[in-house]
């Protein structure tokens, strides 16, 4: 029995989400699916995270025991073969110790949310990015988003379906940056709650048009009140972008 990671890339658009659930596709049947057409085997695939409908993936990682004899390189390559055509990709493949775990192991994770800033409609970007008509100010946003970042109860920010025993993290980075039309928020922490990156953006867009200040989103904060959130942004623009393990190096990413 050889127990592999895996860094997967997806696009979330025609999935229920990571997770498998009786309503649809997810990424994770498939990937399972793949997994036992090529070697007979009923294996369980466990993830760092668990990204929602819509949202995509530049690097999750994964982990799957497998019985049957393979290299990284031969499983990575049946995989990918098998999951065509949906948009999952299977971008690297190697064993790990028995006791390593994709979840449990994990030291941090990233996400990467992505905002384009224009009237026209989307094209290229059409379900992989957020559009927002009026003209936000990302420094604004940039300021406000410092007040989230430390340790905090993020109970406004969670979703109300959350499992996690506790709200209270600690954001460790919550960037955002303007290049052009397109602005990008990067959040970076050991763990999140469900749903509240989407959650702290919905609010940074209402700070960059100046319906809300800094001090309105500090006071949703101090709130600790689900009521006193402004609104999810949509999963369109959501990447999860890379798992942080100790004593290894980083999954592939983006900066």
């Amino acid at each position: 029995m050889t127990r592999f990671q895996l860094i997967v890339e997806y696009d979330g658009r025609p999935f229920v989400g990571w997770q498998r659930q009786g309503n649809g596709p997810s990424v994770q049947q498939k990937i399972e699916e793949a997994v036992r057409a090529i070697t007979g085997e009923a294996a369980t695939l466990h993830a760092a995270g668990r990204t929602d409908a819509g949202v995509h993936a530049l690097a999750m990682s994964a982990h799957v025991e497998i019985e049957r004899a393979f290299t990284a390189f031969r499983l990575c390559e049946a995989l990918n073969a098998k999951l065509r055509p949906w948009p999952i990709a299977i971008l690297k493949a190697e064993p790990v110790a028995a006791d390593w775990h994709a979840r449990f192991s994990c030291t941090g994770r990233r996400y990467l949310y992505r905002i384009v800033n224009r009237r026209p409609d989307l094209t290229l970007d059409a379900g992989r990015a957020w559009r927002v008509k009026p003209k936000l100010d990302a420094k604004a946003m940039h300021d406000a988003a410092q007040i989230l970042v430390g340790r905090h109860d993020f109970t406004t920010f969670r979703s109300v379906q959350c499992q996690a025993q506790s709200p209270v993290k600690t954001l460790d980075r919550l960037d955002v940056r303007r290049d052009g039309d397109r602005i990008e928020i990067h959040a970076a922490a050991r763990s999140f709650l469900h749903h509240q990156v989407r959650s702290m953006v919905g609010c940074l867009e209402l700070v960059g048009r100046g319906k809300w200040s800094a001090a309105n989103l500090e006071a949703a904060l101090q709130a600790r009140d689900r009521t006193a959130l402004g609104f999810n942004a949509p999963p369109d623009g959501l990447y999860f972008v890379e798992a942080l393990y100790d004593g290894s190096a980083p999954s592939p990413k983006t900066s």
